[in-house]
């Protein structure tokens, strides 16, 4: 075997790489073809419709076939799509590292979503006349939804640690007190009118609709996440928490304080995503990050993260995040009813979890065998 093929093969993630190369064969030679509008930039950023004259002399605007998958636009709403879920599941791979769980990074996306929406809709358009500088309210804005995020995280973990109760439990408690708090604050309602520089910021675009700001914002939660796993003590230490919590306890780890920063990680994370999310829809409900649970924790297991604790990576997550939603855009793209959809990302869960399980009994196995 060629040396670089065997060190990829060594590469930790290859599996995962293999995976999405394998998806998106799949995808580009069933997905078929599609006649969508040609777009020209202008000078200023702004895209416009190309219109062409047909044999009858009428203006018509002008298409060109693309398959449904393989496209730039497809491929750019993907890294969008991605991104969300790929930042989140950054903190839920700490999480899960570290031997826990947490369920309540949709409630928190939500909350942290409406809190920085109240805030930035009272320097909108609508009222920046009588409350001050736009800018300042998108700082304050930007504060109060990645602050609530945040405490929200040191207080599911503060719990944990003070009532010694299975983070299962506390979390999904957490789950539904932290989404009825956000539908109580805003009774049901959308919230929106924010100063347009942040929608501008987010949203801004380059090449063919590729969202900058977002993917982005993933690469560096991607390179601080592993930095954080796999070249500082701290990540150490979350590591051999997931290993072996008694050891790691007699060994002098603080295990109560790493604890408290793994779910203080997760909700900061997801107080990031709600404000991309803010700044790129430009509205927010108690409703938002419905379901995001489970996407997060599937994104986090399919790409390495056990939860029986002590293994994953921070890219291994990301890349699990991309096939998850390669699986989702697949399911639209190839026209499966989207009720499947659920029980699909579901299944891949449930075979990740085995496929982890046999992993691990494999490896004991050989332990073993090596020890005899």
């Amino acid at each position: 075997m060629p040396v670089g093929l065997r060190a990829f093969f060594r590469f930790q993630e290859s599996g995962l790489l293999l995976v999405i190369l394998a998806l998106g064969v799949l995808l580009t030679a069933f997905a078929g073809t599609v006649r969508t509008p040609v777009f020209e930039r202008a000078a200023d950023g702004s895209r416009s419709r190309v219109f062409t004259t047909n044999a009858a002399g009428e203006r018509v605007p002008l298409t060109a076939e693309k398959n449904k998958f393989l496209n730039t636009q497809n491929l750019a709403q993907l890294a969008k799509d991605t991104s969300f879920i790929a930042i989140m599941a950054v903190g839920m791979a700490v999480v899960i590292i570290s031997g826990g769980i947490d369920l309540t990074v949709g409630s928190i996306y939500a909350l942290a979503s409406v809190v920085g929406a109240l805030v930035l809709h009272r320097y909108g358009p609508e009222a920046s006349g009588a409350n001050g500088s736009p800018a300042l309210g998108i700082v304050l804005g930007a504060s109060a939804c990645v602050g609530v995020a945040a405490l929200c995280g040191l207080i599911t973990g503060g719990l944990i640690v003070a009532l010694r109760v299975h983070p299962f439990i506390i979390t999904l408690g957490g789950m539904a007190i932290l989404r009825g708090i956000a539908f109580v604050i805003t009774k049901g309602q959308s919230v929106g009118s924010f100063p347009a520089g942040l929608r501008d910021f987010v949203r801004f675009e380059i090449g063919d609709g590729l969202s900058f700001v977002p993917l982005m914002t993933m690469l560096a939660v991607l390179f601080v996440g592993w930095i954080f796993l796999s070249r500082l003590a701290a990540g150490r230490r979350v590591y051999a928490i997931g290993g072996n919590e008694l050891a790691a306890r007699f060994s002098g780890i603080r295990v109560e304080r790493v604890k408290l920063g793994v779910y203080l990680i997760s909700g900061l994370c997801a107080g990031i995503a709600a404000l991309l999310s803010l700044g790129y829809y430009g509205a927010a409900t108690s409703g938002d990050g419905q379901g995001y649970e489970l996407n997060v924790i599937a994104a986090a297991v399919v790409g390495g993260a056990s939860l029986t604790g002590g293994r994953g990576s921070a890219l291994g997550v990301v890349l699990g995040a991309l096939i998850i939603q390669m699986i989702s855009s697949g399911i639209v793209i190839l026209g499966i009813d989207q009720n499947y959809s659920q029980i699909i990302i579901g299944s891949v869960v449930i075979a990740a979890v085995v496929l982890d399980n046999l992993n691990t009994w494999l490896a004991k196995r050989r332990l073993t065998a090596k020890a005899h």
